[in-house]
């Protein structure tokens, strides 16, 4: 059952036992409203024999009834409505406890967008559901289970009677399911779609602009707006319709229920109290079960999202144990990787950086230089080969273990909106805010910083939208020094510096890395010139290695990247 409901409605443990609850909450709420039915019945047989009982007698009953009825009602509104909030809070927190040790190469595959909705927009459709759905029709499954056999033993041709319309308008619903999730699940995707082509024209609004391409974009954006309005209205009709039919079906119960009853009272075969009673019961049971078809509608609905949801679930993560190494010196053997299966990146790559020396990795653009710093700092895992740190291959070293042991600076910088403190912070958590002056000092910062309007107190904006590209770079480059992390991986790192402030990262950097494996990529050649190891790539393979003056000698590849770089420094405008 608890993986029936996991798999069906995409719960935690804790929101499953939740719906436990509150469906026997429901089920006794369902059956305190039959128990009033019950005793008006109860009530009609003493007036026809005869053996009215004082009126006290009648209402201490119906005052009892309501008392308990009106706990059960309180009941079940805590279990359903304060637990679901619980359970939104819970399913959140799972989904990003998730994402947090998902691949990055998931990240690359999916569409952030999709993702944002899937923790917001699915987890409040499934509170939703939750809170009115859920529980109520595993409630009104049982209790329409209960009552059939009652109904049943009490009298067989009447309780035919009252289920058969009932049955068929069910079974009307179900049959119908596959249709509804097929239309609700087009609408679903269409919307992600919707969302990720807003999101795309609010992040390229300067390249719209600049490039004249307004009415494109609007064009464009309200052409996916009315595509997803035409798949709604075809995913509420497929919803109503059937709904609409089930319940004029199993209406018929009540005219099923007289038409029978007439024909027994005329053979004598029935009380006329039995036939009252059955009136009631399917009057009840038609106004339950058509409230339960709604529910199994918006259950019908959440299908897709909760497939999603699943996904994240089922989705393999990056495992490995906490080791200690004792040192960091990087193997490549072979290593072979692709983003996608028809784009193979990396294709045998394989080199030794040892810690100690600073290892420039050289080579065109789209060569797999920086795949290479992904793959070693393992934010992808590689397909085939290993690369071993201490000679352990680092598949079985866990991420955090790793990532304690790693500083990078990759090319396209990610800041948070918050302090330029607390963003240099992020190396090291329990640094000293003089340490983190120390290492803003180290990068080349602080000549900025102090400049801002409340020095390292200022929010710096989404990503750093307040600072410059080469401001935002030299950020990340002082949470690396800050880290002072055995193994240092830098990505680019003066792609947007001046040469001055370059002259300056070279001079901290030059302090920092004694003793530790350094790898750098750089297509700015002269600074890579004095390098204890230059590995040459070329289309996802190494095509030599060694010092700058053993490569001019040996590698035609190396000595045309050298020339072109002195020609792009000689080139003037």
């Amino acid at each position: 059952m608890s993986d029936f409901l996991k798999r069906k409605f995409g719960l935690t443990d804790s929101g499953i036992r939740a719906v436990r609850r509150a469906a026997l909450a429901s089920f006794f709420v369902n059956a305190g409203y039959m128990a009033l039915m019950l005793i008006a019945m109860y009530y009609g047989d003493n007036v026809l024999k005869g053996l009215v009982k004082p009126a006290w007698y009648y209402l201490l009953i119906i005052a009892v009834t309501l008392a308990v009825l009106y706990f059960i009602i309180d009941r079940e509104y805590i279990l359903t409505f304060n637990t679901t909030y619980k359970e939104a809070r819970a399913l959140r927190l799972e989904i990003a406890d998730r994402l947090k040790e998902l691949p990055l190469s998931y990240f690359s595959r999916h569409d952030l967008s999709d993702l944002a909705q899937t923790i917001m927009q699915d987890v409040t459709d499934i509170e939703h559901a939750m809170s009115h759905s859920i529980p109520r029709c595993i409630a009104y499954v049982f209790f329409l289970i209960v009552m059939a056999i009652l109904l049943l033993i009490s009298n067989p041709l009447l309780g035919i009677a009252t289920l058969i319309p009932m049955v068929l308008g069910l079974a009307l619903m179900f049959l119908s399911r596959k249709a509804q999730r097929r239309w609700t699940g087009k609408y679903f995707w269409k919307m992600r779609e919707t969302t990720e082509t807003f999101q795309e024209a609010i992040e390229m609004q300067r390249e719209i602009k600049s490039c004249g391409f307004e009415k494109e974009n609007y064009e464009a954006a309200a052409a996916s707006l009315d595509a997803a309005e035409r798949l709604r209205v075809r995913a509420e009709l497929t919803q109503s319709m059937p709904i609409l039919l089930s319940t004029a079906i199993m209406k018929l119960s009540i005219g099923c229920v007289v038409v029978v009853s007439a024909a027994l009272l005329r053979a004598d075969a029935v009380r006329l109290i039995y036939v009252i009673g059955f009136l009631l019961a399917s009057m009840r049971l038609v106004d339950a079960v058509g409230a339960a078809e709604e529910n199994f509608a918006e259950i019908f609905y959440l299908d897709a999202r909760v497939k999603r949801i699943n996904e994240l679930r089922n989705t393999p993560v990056q495992t490995g144990r906490d080791v200690e190494l004792g040192n960091f010196d990087i193997e490549l053997k072979d290593v072979r990787f692709a983003y996608n299966e028809e784009n193979r990146v990396i294709d045998g790559a394989g080199f030794l950086a040892k810690q100690g020396q600073v290892t420039a990795i050289v080579g065109p653009s789209g060569c797999g230089k920086s795949t290479i710093l992904r793959l070693i700092s393992r934010l992808y895992d590689y397909d085939d080969g290993s690369i071993s740190i201490d000679g352990r291959d680092i598949r079985e070293i866990s991420t955090d273990a790793l990532f304690d042991k790693v500083s990078f600076v990759f090319q396209d910088v990610i800041l948070f909106n918050a302090s330029v403190l607390d963003n240099i912070r992020m190396g090291r958590p329990d640094a000293t805010d003089e340490e983190i002056r120390q290492a803003a000092r180290m990068a080349n910062c602080e000549d900025f910083i102090l400049k801002l309007p409340e020095g390292y107190d200022t929010a710096i904006g989404e990503n750093g939208s307040k600072l410059s590209g080469g401001e935002r770079q030299r950020i990340s480059i002082a949470r690396a020094l800050l880290k002072n992390a055995p193994i240092l991986l830098l990505d680019e790192i003066s792609a947007s510096l001046d040469v001055e402030n370059e002259r300056k990262i070279q001079e901290a950097l030059n302090r920092l890395i004694a003793g530790k494996t350094v790898i750098i990529v750089s297509h700015r050649l002269k600074s890579i010139e004095k390098a204890d190891q230059i590995v040459v790539m070329n289309e996802g393979k190494v095509e030599a290695t060694g010092s700058h003056t053993e490569l001019l000698n040996r590698s035609p590849l190396y000595r045309r990247l050298i020339e072109r770089s002195n020609l792009t420094e000689q080139f003037t405008y």
